[in-house]
């Protein structure tokens, strides 16, 4: 059993780093995109195309899921489109590389909620990571830093990132974790549609409609898939710091598809993330213990008579 947990660990950890290489390469792809379609647009349909086309592959996965699951499911969709929109009023407000620092501060959060909800100090171990995690990104993206209404709105998005990160891992398990994807994409594409619906939604120009949907489909639907079913085997500090590889590969893509300069902050940063995914990562880690939540989240999967506290 050791064995075949140690394997599972280990997919779930190197799924989550190419859920995280997904997302860095959408960085340039978004950039050009959005200079012709609004941000709630581009939002509204990348959720619903990605809930719509996931769904269908497996719609008995969905239609089997209990209204807890879709209760829970819809909760995390919330979570994720207020911070995803705090997120983007805030840049209005800021600067590119500050918010990108800002929004990343969810590797502190989520390891000192985690820790808040468990009634125990971090570990060591964690500790060390978070701030490796923490100073990586402060390298690759900082560039000066003012404290005013834009990195506010920003730091309460990373809060609500750290929250979902927690609340993704408290309640994914791998028999429930489709279902829960698809609810959590039908929830934000639905959210951003009645911010889009305001003033007209925009569809893409048909040049833009390959990057629409590799951004749709693969970096929205695949990726968040990937994610949640990951969480369902993995503890929420590591989730964190595995996720700052995001800026990571973004660099890493930007330099060998797209050209740009290699600095040396980028370099010392990435180094920065990377040594903390190593110690993260160390066999023997005593990260944030699932079992608790695990007990939990059992219930979602047990039939209506059979689950604890039922009735």
């Amino acid at each position: 059993m050791s064995a075949r947990r140690d394997v599972r660990l280990t997919l779930a950890g190197g799924v989550l780093v190419a859920v995280t290489a997904v997302w860095g390469s959408t960085f340039p792809i978004s950039k050009d995109l959005l200079t012709r379609l609004p941000v709630p647009d581009f939002l509204a349909l990348r959720f619903l195309t990605a809930a719509l086309v996931v769904g269908l592959v497996r719609p008995a996965a969905v239609l089997r899921a209990g209204w807890r699951v879709v209760g829970v499911g819809a909760g995390l969709g919330l979570a994720y489109f207020t911070g995803q929109y705090l997120q983007f009023v805030g840049l209005k407000h800021t600067a590119p590389t500050v918010s990108a620092f800002v929004v990343s501060m969810y590797v502190v959060f989520t390891p000192l909620l985690a820790c808040l909800f468990a009634r125990k100090p971090p570990s060591v171990r964690t500790s060390a990571a978070t701030l490796l995690a923490t100073g990586g990104v402060a390298a690759m993206s900082l560039r000066g830093f003012s404290l005013g209404w834009g990195e506010m709105l920003t730091l309460f998005a990373a809060l609500l990132y750290a929250v979902h990160i927690l609340a993704l891992g408290r309640w994914s398990q791998a028999r429930t974790a489709y279902a829960l994807a698809v609810v959590q994409l039908g929830t934000m594409g639905f959210a951003f549609l009645a911010v889009a619906s305001v003033d007209g939604v925009q569809l893409p120009e048909s040049r833009d409609v390959p990057a629409f949907l590799y951004l749709a489909i693969v970096a929205g639907g695949i990726a968040l898939l990937g994610q949640t079913w990951a969480q369902a085997h993995l503890p929420a500090s590591t989730v964190s710091i595995t996720m700052v590889l995001e800026p990571v590969w973004a660099g890493v893509i930007g330099l060998s598809v797209f050209g740009e300069r290699l600095d040396a902050r980028i370099v010392l940063g990435g180094m920065l993330i990377l040594s903390a995914l190593v110690v993260i990562n160390a066999r023997g880690s005593d990260g944030v213990r699932r079992s608790r939540w695990r007990r939990r989240a059992a219930d979602l999967d047990r039939p209506a008579n059979t689950r604890v506290g039922a009735g």
